[in-house]
Protein backbone atom coordinates (compact mmCIF):
# COMPACT_ATOMS: atom_id res chain seq x y z
CA UNK A 1 0.00 0.00 0.00
CA UNK A 2 1.07 3.57 -0.71
CA UNK A 3 0.42 6.75 1.21
CA UNK A 4 1.22 9.27 -1.48
CA UNK A 5 0.60 12.61 0.25
CA UNK A 6 2.15 13.24 3.68
CA UNK A 7 3.16 16.69 4.95
CA UNK A 8 6.21 17.15 7.19
CA UNK A 9 5.59 20.84 7.93
CA UNK A 10 4.90 20.59 11.68
CA UNK A 11 8.35 19.33 12.63
CA UNK A 12 12.02 20.18 12.12
CA UNK A 13 14.02 19.06 9.10
CA UNK A 14 15.70 16.22 10.98
CA UNK A 15 16.08 12.48 10.47
CA UNK A 16 14.40 11.95 13.83
CA UNK A 17 11.24 13.66 12.53
CA UNK A 18 11.24 11.52 9.39
CA UNK A 19 11.65 8.42 11.55
CA UNK A 20 8.30 9.19 13.19
CA UNK A 21 6.54 8.97 9.82
CA UNK A 22 8.42 5.80 8.91
CA UNK A 23 7.47 4.17 12.21
CA UNK A 24 3.78 4.81 11.61
CA UNK A 25 4.06 3.63 7.99
CA UNK A 26 5.50 0.31 9.16
CA UNK A 27 2.75 -0.04 11.78
CA UNK A 28 0.04 0.45 9.15
CA UNK A 29 1.59 -1.92 6.61
CA UNK A 30 2.59 0.63 4.01
CA UNK A 31 5.26 -0.15 1.44
CA UNK A 32 5.82 3.44 0.27
CA UNK A 33 5.34 6.93 1.63
CA UNK A 34 5.59 10.18 -0.30
CA UNK A 35 6.61 13.12 1.86
CA UNK A 36 6.15 16.72 0.82
CA UNK A 37 5.82 20.35 1.81
CA UNK A 38 3.33 22.96 0.70
CA UNK A 39 5.05 25.32 -1.70
CA UNK A 40 3.79 28.33 0.25
CA UNK A 41 6.12 27.35 3.09
CA UNK A 42 8.99 28.81 1.07
CA UNK A 43 9.49 32.53 0.34
CA UNK A 44 10.34 31.82 -3.29
CA UNK A 45 6.65 31.19 -3.98
CA UNK A 46 5.18 34.10 -2.02
CA UNK A 47 4.29 36.33 -5.01
CA UNK A 48 1.74 33.73 -6.13
CA UNK A 49 -0.45 34.58 -3.15
CA UNK A 50 -0.43 38.39 -3.31
CA UNK A 51 -3.75 38.66 -5.12
CA UNK A 52 -5.57 36.16 -2.89
CA UNK A 53 -4.24 37.87 0.22
CA UNK A 54 -5.35 41.27 -1.05
CA UNK A 55 -8.84 39.91 -1.75
CA UNK A 56 -9.45 38.45 1.71
CA UNK A 57 -8.43 39.51 5.20
CA UNK A 58 -8.93 35.92 6.30
CA UNK A 59 -6.51 34.59 3.69
CA UNK A 60 -4.01 37.37 4.38
CA UNK A 61 -4.05 36.53 8.08
CA UNK A 62 -3.59 32.82 7.28
CA UNK A 63 -0.68 33.56 4.97
CA UNK A 64 1.08 35.81 7.47
CA UNK A 65 0.80 33.11 10.13
CA UNK A 66 1.53 29.99 8.09
CA UNK A 67 3.62 30.82 5.05
CA UNK A 68 7.11 31.70 3.86
CA UNK A 69 8.99 30.80 7.03
CA UNK A 70 10.93 27.71 5.95
CA UNK A 71 14.09 27.25 3.89
CA UNK A 72 13.89 25.38 0.61
CA UNK A 73 17.62 24.69 0.76
CA UNK A 74 17.23 23.08 4.18
CA UNK A 75 14.38 20.94 2.88
CA UNK A 76 16.52 19.75 -0.02
CA UNK A 77 19.39 19.02 2.37
CA UNK A 78 17.06 16.84 4.45
CA UNK A 79 16.06 14.95 1.32
CA UNK A 80 19.70 14.22 0.56
CA UNK A 81 20.21 12.94 4.10
CA UNK A 82 17.22 10.61 3.88
CA UNK A 83 18.29 9.30 0.49
CA UNK A 84 21.66 8.31 1.95
CA UNK A 85 20.03 5.96 4.47
CA UNK A 86 18.17 2.66 4.31
CA UNK A 87 14.54 2.46 5.47
CA UNK A 88 12.00 -0.35 5.79
CA UNK A 89 9.66 1.51 3.40
CA UNK A 90 10.30 3.37 0.17
CA UNK A 91 10.41 7.13 0.69
CA UNK A 92 9.85 9.70 -2.03
CA UNK A 93 9.98 13.47 -1.68
CA UNK A 94 8.12 16.25 -3.44
CA UNK A 95 6.17 19.46 -3.19
CA UNK A 96 2.47 20.15 -3.22
CA UNK A 97 2.07 23.27 -5.35
CA UNK A 98 -1.01 25.49 -5.40
CA UNK A 99 -1.93 26.00 -9.03
CA UNK A 100 -2.63 29.50 -10.31
CA UNK A 101 -2.71 29.63 -14.15
CA UNK A 102 -0.91 32.96 -14.39
CA UNK A 103 1.99 31.75 -12.22
CA UNK A 104 3.11 28.79 -14.31
CA UNK A 105 6.45 30.45 -15.18
CA UNK A 106 7.29 31.04 -11.53
CA UNK A 107 6.34 27.48 -10.61
CA UNK A 108 8.58 26.15 -13.37
CA UNK A 109 11.49 28.40 -12.40
CA UNK A 110 11.29 27.41 -8.74
CA UNK A 111 10.87 23.64 -9.24
CA UNK A 112 12.71 22.64 -12.42
CA UNK A 113 16.12 21.81 -10.91
CA UNK A 114 15.22 20.62 -7.42
CA UNK A 115 15.70 16.90 -8.11
CA UNK A 116 12.41 15.96 -6.45
CA UNK A 117 10.70 12.63 -7.02
CA UNK A 118 7.31 14.18 -7.75
CA UNK A 119 5.39 17.45 -7.97
CA UNK A 120 1.77 17.39 -6.93
CA UNK A 121 -0.31 20.18 -8.42
CA UNK A 122 -3.39 21.03 -6.36
CA UNK A 123 -6.33 23.37 -6.58
CA UNK A 124 -6.69 25.27 -3.31
CA UNK A 125 -7.94 28.50 -4.90
CA UNK A 126 -10.45 29.29 -7.64
CA UNK A 127 -9.16 32.64 -8.76
CA UNK A 128 -8.61 34.40 -5.43
CA UNK A 129 -11.25 32.33 -3.62
CA UNK A 130 -9.72 30.05 -0.97
CA UNK A 131 -12.51 27.51 -1.09
CA UNK A 132 -11.08 24.95 1.34
CA UNK A 133 -10.14 27.17 4.28
CA UNK A 134 -13.47 27.66 6.04
CA UNK A 135 -17.11 27.33 5.05
CA UNK A 136 -17.77 30.97 5.96
CA UNK A 137 -15.79 32.07 2.92
CA UNK A 138 -18.47 30.48 0.72
CA UNK A 139 -21.06 33.10 1.71
CA UNK A 140 -22.19 34.90 -1.45
CA UNK A 141 -20.24 32.57 -3.76
CA UNK A 142 -21.89 31.27 -6.94
CA UNK A 143 -21.43 27.55 -6.51
CA UNK A 144 -22.10 26.51 -10.11
CA UNK A 145 -19.70 29.01 -11.69
CA UNK A 146 -17.08 28.11 -9.10
CA UNK A 147 -17.39 24.44 -10.02
CA UNK A 148 -17.00 25.23 -13.72
CA UNK A 149 -13.87 27.30 -13.21
CA UNK A 150 -12.45 24.79 -10.74
CA UNK A 151 -12.51 22.00 -13.31
CA UNK A 152 -11.45 24.25 -16.18
CA UNK A 153 -8.39 25.29 -14.18
CA UNK A 154 -7.79 21.67 -13.17
CA UNK A 155 -7.48 20.82 -16.88
CA UNK A 156 -5.03 23.72 -17.28
CA UNK A 157 -3.06 22.35 -14.34
CA UNK A 158 -2.90 18.97 -16.03
CA UNK A 159 -1.85 20.43 -19.38
CA UNK A 160 0.77 22.75 -17.88
CA UNK A 161 3.54 20.17 -18.08
CA UNK A 162 4.62 21.07 -14.56
CA UNK A 163 3.29 18.25 -12.44
CA UNK A 164 3.50 14.52 -11.86
CA UNK A 165 0.05 14.22 -10.33
CA UNK A 166 -3.01 16.17 -9.29
CA UNK A 167 -3.94 16.40 -5.62
CA UNK A 168 -7.44 15.58 -4.35
CA UNK A 169 -9.09 16.37 -7.72
CA UNK A 170 -12.60 17.12 -6.46
CA UNK A 171 -11.96 18.57 -3.02
CA UNK A 172 -14.20 21.52 -3.89
CA UNK A 173 -16.97 19.47 -2.26
CA UNK A 174 -15.22 19.66 1.14
CA UNK A 175 -17.90 21.66 2.95
CA UNK A 176 -20.84 20.04 1.18
CA UNK A 177 -21.34 22.54 -1.65
CA UNK A 178 -22.49 20.73 -4.77
CA UNK A 179 -23.05 21.84 -8.35
CA UNK A 180 -26.66 21.83 -9.56
CA UNK A 181 -25.68 20.11 -12.82
CA UNK A 182 -24.02 16.78 -13.72
CA UNK A 183 -20.21 16.89 -13.65
CA UNK A 184 -19.67 14.05 -16.11
CA UNK A 185 -18.29 16.21 -18.93
CA UNK A 186 -15.91 17.93 -16.51
CA UNK A 187 -14.72 14.59 -15.12
CA UNK A 188 -14.16 13.39 -18.69
CA UNK A 189 -12.17 16.49 -19.62
CA UNK A 190 -9.98 16.17 -16.55
CA UNK A 191 -9.39 12.45 -17.03
CA UNK A 192 -8.40 12.97 -20.66
CA UNK A 193 -5.99 15.76 -19.68
CA UNK A 194 -4.37 13.62 -16.98
CA UNK A 195 -4.07 10.69 -19.38
CA UNK A 196 -2.44 12.66 -22.19
CA UNK A 197 0.08 14.12 -19.75
CA UNK A 198 0.92 10.86 -17.98
CA UNK A 199 -0.25 12.11 -14.60
CA UNK A 200 -1.79 10.34 -11.64
CA UNK A 201 -4.76 11.31 -9.47
CA UNK A 202 -4.62 11.54 -5.68
CA UNK A 203 -7.29 9.41 -3.93
CA UNK A 204 -7.17 11.33 -0.67
CA UNK A 205 -8.77 10.82 2.75
CA UNK A 206 -7.79 14.22 4.15
CA UNK A 207 -11.02 16.08 3.39
CA UNK A 208 -13.07 13.36 5.04
CA UNK A 209 -10.82 13.42 8.09
CA UNK A 210 -11.29 17.19 8.36
CA UNK A 211 -15.01 17.31 7.57
CA UNK A 212 -16.56 13.86 8.07
CA UNK A 213 -20.10 15.27 8.06
CA UNK A 214 -19.85 16.95 4.64
CA UNK A 215 -16.98 15.36 2.67
CA UNK A 216 -17.28 11.87 1.28
CA UNK A 217 -14.23 9.64 1.54
CA UNK A 218 -11.95 10.09 -1.45
CA UNK A 219 -13.05 11.07 -4.93
CA UNK A 220 -16.59 10.88 -6.24
CA UNK A 221 -17.23 7.32 -7.51
CA UNK A 222 -18.17 8.58 -10.98
CA UNK A 223 -14.89 10.48 -11.22
CA UNK A 224 -12.96 7.37 -10.15
CA UNK A 225 -14.77 5.28 -12.77
CA UNK A 226 -13.97 7.78 -15.52
CA UNK A 227 -10.32 8.00 -14.46
CA UNK A 228 -10.09 4.22 -14.62
CA UNK A 229 -11.72 4.21 -18.06
CA UNK A 230 -8.94 6.49 -19.29
CA UNK A 231 -6.24 4.45 -17.52
CA UNK A 232 -5.23 7.29 -15.21
CA UNK A 233 -3.19 5.89 -12.30
CA UNK A 234 -4.78 6.47 -8.91
CA UNK A 235 -2.59 6.71 -5.81
CA UNK A 236 -4.05 6.53 -2.31
CA UNK A 237 -3.07 9.11 0.28
CA UNK A 238 -3.89 10.34 3.77
CA UNK A 239 -2.91 14.00 3.41
CA UNK A 240 -1.44 13.52 6.90
CA UNK A 241 0.10 16.55 8.57
CA UNK A 242 1.37 14.59 11.55
CA UNK A 243 2.77 11.08 11.95
CA UNK A 244 -0.29 9.61 13.70
CA UNK A 245 -2.43 10.24 10.58
CA UNK A 246 -0.14 8.36 8.19
CA UNK A 247 -2.07 5.59 6.47
CA UNK A 248 -5.46 7.00 7.48
CA UNK A 249 -8.17 4.90 5.76
CA UNK A 250 -5.82 3.82 2.96
CA UNK A 251 -7.39 0.36 2.77
CA UNK A 252 -10.84 1.91 2.48
CA UNK A 253 -9.62 4.24 -0.26
CA UNK A 254 -8.22 1.28 -2.20
CA UNK A 255 -11.54 -0.55 -1.90
CA UNK A 256 -13.43 2.47 -3.27
CA UNK A 257 -11.13 2.49 -6.30
CA UNK A 258 -11.65 -1.22 -6.88
CA UNK A 259 -15.42 -0.95 -6.66
CA UNK A 260 -15.92 2.16 -8.82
Amino acid sequence: MIDGHIHVEYGPYTLEWIDEFVKKAVETGLSEIRLLEHNYMFPEFSPMYDSACAASDFVNDWFQRKAAYKSLLEYLALIDQVRSREYPVRIKFGLEVCYFPKWEDLIYKNTKDLGLDFLLGSMHFVGDFAFDHTTELWEGIDVDSTYRRYFEDSVKLSDSGLFTGIGHPDTLKLFGHKASFPLTEYYEALAKALARNGMYADQNSGAHRRCPDTAELGMNPELISILKKHNVPIITSSDAHKPEDVGYMISELEKLVEEA
